[in-house]
């Protein structure tokens, strides 16, 4: 089949670092999982024994690298960090089960969801979609990806600290729907495909990052995820 000719330059593809070399991991889609830790479900006013896990995605341009500096978001007055473990989707399907997803895993990073939180408490009280508050410029900051060894999955804490203050600080153990279950999950709402993303949710401790703070995400076992917001 011929390559297609666009009208317009083609976008950049965006891509992750990997650890360990300067090959990149091209990124498709972004989905995120809404509340996978019990206590921060409570603090958000849930109840997490009740709900099954839900969606929302970011754009793939959303993604900043370890290290960057990101000018601070407009529209907001109150900025959240969410830690989060990466997965890197390497193999896609449909209908994966729990006990074969993952070896559909390429990968694993640390990641920071970015949060217009006023934002999205406002689209909340309207009753509107919330698309806007997680899915602006700059939005998913994700550290360097380190290559799945034999279907292992991260073990260990997941912290958050602003400007050496810590601020988040779980185990991974925490997660209501563990990875295998979200990808499984997942996958019977869309194809999966490689190049695909899940940010899998955020232990308690949310909580507001101002401009000229450092804001690190940490997960024992893999590289960091630190943005500078000017």
């Amino acid at each position: 089949m011929p390559r297609p000719v666009f009208v317009i330059p083609a976008p950049e593809q965006a891509s992750v670092a990997v650890s360990g070399g300067t090959a990149r991991f091209p990124v498709r889609r972004i989905f995120c999982v809404g509340r996978n830790y019990g206590e921060h479900a409570r603090e958000m006013g849930h109840d997490p024994d009740v709900e099954p896990p839900f969606f929302f995605t970011k754009p793939a341009d959303a993604v900043v690298d370890d290290g960057a500096e990101v000018v601070f978001p407009p529209q907001t007055e109150d900025l959240h960090h969410e830690a989060e473990l990466v997965v890197a989707i390497g193999t896609g399907g449909a209908n994966i089960t729990t006990e074969d997803a993952l070896s559909h895993v390429w990968g694993y990073a640390a990641g920071n969801d970015l949060t217009r939180r006023d934002m999205q408490a406002a689209a909340k009280a309207a009753r509107r979609p919330w698309d806007m508050s997680k899915g602006f410029d700059h939005s998913a900051v994700i550290g360097a990806l380190h290559r799945a060894v034999d279907g292992a999955v991260p073990q260990g804490r997941i912290r958050c600290l602003v400007d050496g203050d810590l601020r988040q600080d779980a185990d991974l153990a925490e997660m209501i729907w563990p990875v295998e279950g979200v990808i499984a999950y997942l996958s019977a709402l869309v194809a999966l495909a490689p190049g695909d993303l899940i940010m899998t949710g955020t232990p308690a401790g949310v909580g507001p990052i101002k401009p000229g703070q450092l804001c690190t995400v940490e997960i024992d076992g893999l590289s960091p995820a630190s943005v500078k917001l000017g």
